[in-house]
């Protein structure tokens, strides 16, 4: 499994790539992480690669254009244009959406962090991918932009009283895009939260909110199993014992 992330700390990177899989049920030989930071993006990185996710960015955001977001659309439009089974959690759902043509904004007055309730709409209650989830649901989030606009011809499949887009599917393509984290268990959601307090505390402000959100965390059990079942639902017969 490729793995596309945008991190500017080593712990974090590595964080990330644990977090995937464990999610993913994957041994540390089936996943191949690739950095935009610091590894040259091409076609080549999908030779063997059965499965491409596309993870979260910290610091980074969707909506700039930093030296390489050129180069990290081209390999996301590659990958989907491949055939790859393509799914993007957080910031890697907001990149899909955006190299499609769909549209992301900093909203930070409409920011999730925390634990939060997700719903199926009737497209999602009957993709392949969430017809086995309820129809409500937890999960974990933490986000500044979100998608404003899906690409041509992508499907919502999930929205909450917050927004909408919280998840969707790019038409017939097997490319998914999670807004909240479907990598996150409660415990990683608040490794992660302590590790960027002082990036949250720009804009929260108040100590007591963090805290707040920290309480908020709790066990998502539907999507602990999302990218284990996109594996299975969509790559699994692609691959030997590397996915």
């Amino acid at each position: 499994m490729l793995l596309l992330q945008a991190r500017a700390t080593d712990d974090m990177e590595i964080q990330e790539q644990t977090c995937f899989l464990e999610r993913s049920l994957l041994e540390t030989d089936q996943l191949l992480p690739v950095n935009v930071t610091r590894h040259r993006l091409h076609p080549d990185l999908f030779e063997g690669v059965h499965a491409f996710m596309i993870g979260g960015a910290g610091e980074f955001s969707a909506t700039v254009d930093y030296t390489w977001m050129s180069d990290a659309l081209d390999l996301i439009r590659c990958g989907v244009e491949l055939g790859i089974p393509t799914f993007g959690s957080c910031w890697g759902h907001q990149m899909i959406a955006r190299a499609f043509g769909g549209r992301v904004a900093h909203d930070p007055e409409r920011a999730e962090m925390g634990c939060h309730p997700v719903e199926l709409n009737a497209s999602g209650r009957h993709d392949p991918l969430f017809s086995g989830f309820p129809s409500r649901f937890l999960a974990n989030m933490g986000h500044h932009d979100r998608v404003i606009e899906l690409p041509p011809n992508a499907v919502e499949l999930a929205s909450n009283e917050s927004q909408p887009n919280q998840a969707f599917r790019l038409g017939d393509a097997v490319a998914y895009g999670t807004q909240f984290h479907s990598e996150l268990d409660a415990r990683r959601e608040r490794e992660r939260l302590i590790r960027y307090r002082q990036h949250y505390l720009g804009e929260l402000g108040e100590e007591e909110s963090f805290q707040a959100i920290m309480a908020s965390l709790a066990e998502t059990t539907e999507v602990d199993h999302l990218l284990h079942d996109f594996l299975l639902t969509f790559a699994a017969d692609r691959s030997e014992p590397r996915v």
